[in-house]
């Protein structure tokens, strides 16, 4: 036997964003993060000031851990109604250690620093020869 998933609108959910009762939407889910506010680790402001609203694209932004996401499920009560829900885009590490440079941009790297250094040098011998 499972369960009914209960639905929500946008437009009930936005009263819900107070401290003894507070919202979020995330990723078309809907989240009951009342009980939550004091243990969140971000403190209880981050909260509140999306309660009532998605808060998917900050929620993303943070990079929470897979222990977070985890913990999130059992706050979960239901989901948004289909004509409110937006298009689930799958979150995808935005960081790339394989970064290359154009070659014409490479010397960049060396001449200001060595720029730097030079006018440094003739500075000193200028104000203390």
């Amino acid at each position: 036997m499972s369960e009914e998933i209960k639905l929500f609108t946008r437009e009930e959910l936005k009263c819900r964003n107070s401290r003894e009762d507070a919202i979020l939407i995330i990723h078309n889910g809907v989240y009951d993060v009342t009980k939550f506010l004091d243990e969140h680790p971000g403190g209880e402001e981050v909260l509140l000031e999306l309660a009532g609203r998605d808060a998917s694209e900050p929620f993303e932004d943070v990079s929470h851990s897979s222990d977070a996401r985890s913990l999130m499920k059992k706050y979960k009560i239901g989901e948004l109604v289909e004509a409110d829900r937006t298009p689930s885009k799958a979150h995808v590490a935005t960081w790339d250690n394989d970064t290359r440079q154009e070659p014409g941009n490479s010397w960049s790297s060396w001449v200001v620093p060595l720029v730097l250094g030079v006018a440094a040098t003739l500075l000193y011998r200028y104000l203390f020869l």
